[in-house]
């Protein structure tokens, strides 16, 4: 995993052809990049985030954000009631209470 300028890059090996790839996972949008050498695929990785930063620029739209803060998650209905009483039984949010759930799961 790489990052640059808040994009996150995931690497992967193509043996038989010699070559590193990958992609920025964190937008819909594909942001690709190549290298045959760790140094040659970080520097692809840059130039194609600047690269689609400048497109983007020249065409006056802004650029997809890696990160809203918001995401929708469907949850079976059970599932859902259990959340939403254990959050009330901790005086929280909803939100609140999975945040703290998912802060106390991935912590680094």
């Amino acid at each position: 995993m790489m990052e640059y300028k808040s994009y996150i890059g995931k690497v992967e090996i193509d043996e038989e052809a010699g070559i590193l790839y990958g992609e920025v996972i964190n937008v819909r949008d594909v942001i690709t990049f190549e290298g045959t050498s760790v140094e040659e695929v970080q520097k692809a990785f840059r130039e194609s985030v600047d690269d689609y930063l400048e497109f983007c620029a020249q065409r006056g739209e802004a650029p997809e954000k890696p990160f809203s803060g918001k995401f929708v998650v469907r949850l079976p209905t059970e599932l859902h009631r259990k959340a939403y009483i254990q959050a009330k039984l901790a005086d929280k949010s909803l939100n609140g209470w999975v945040t703290d759930v998912l802060q106390a799961v991935l912590q680094d």
